[in-house]
């Protein structure tokens, strides 16, 4: 049992880490992008990597490693956000999968104590030496701990598939919001090179 409750302790642990930076990494995907495409329509790319620098999450990061580049090819534009999302992805990822392994663990664990409980109950009730009545407070023992150790390692199992499902379909909506982020403004730099003003970019990056 307590070490059901170790492994338990541990996705909600994960769990809640992982859920507070999921959080602060989201941004207003549509509100940012009609942000980032007012001002490269204006040619004002210093205001978007200005604007992108006081977002501190994974997308903002990604399109300024871009915009920064905006005087170079659209290869090495392109370059640049994959680079920075190379970076960014690992983080987002980070630690979520150990949710799984702590659902099998709980769950194996919770197997273990009930076999061990069941043991003990048949060990009672084959006991030559033992008066009835002792025999049965034994048995009822062992059973109530085979029975204990599957409910509990079950819940801690629950808990951590839902953490991980909950966790991983916020991961992937981040992940998309990314790509079709960097995507966009590439889009716009590249159809908008005309417009550009290059003043006051990398100071702005700062």
């Amino acid at each position: 049992m307590y070490l059901i409750l170790f492994w338990l302790i541990c996705a909600i642990a994960v769990i809640a880490e992982r859920t507070v930076y999921l959080v602060s990494a989201t941004v207003n995907k549509d509100v940012f992008l009609a942000t980032m495409q007012k001002c490269i329509l204006a040619g004002d790319v210093a205001k978007a990597v200005k604007m992108c620098s006081a977002e501190n999450a994974p997308l903002a990061r990604i399109v300024q490693a871009g915009l920064v580049k905006v005087n170079r090819p659209d290869e090495e534009v392109q370059a640049a956000m994959d680079e920075a999302a190379l970076r960014e992805m690992p983080r987002i990822n980070k630690r979520t999968g150990y949710l799984g392994l702590f659902s099998n663990l709980a769950m194996l664990c919770g197997l273990f104590g009930t076999i061990v409980g069941l043991i003990k109950a048949f060990s009672a009730v084959g006991g030559e030496n033992v008066d009835p009545s002792t025999k049965a407070a034994l048995l009822a023992h062992g059973i109530s701990e085979a029975m204990n150790c599957t409910a509990f390692g079950l819940l801690a199992a629950i808990v951590a598939l839902m953490g991980f499902a909950f966790l991983n379909g916020k991961t992937q909506g981040l992940e998309d919001d990314i790509n079709e982020a960097s995507v966009h403004v590439l889009n716009l730099v590249v159809a908008n090179r005309q417009k550009v003003n290059l003043q006051g970019i990398e100071a702005a990056a700062e």
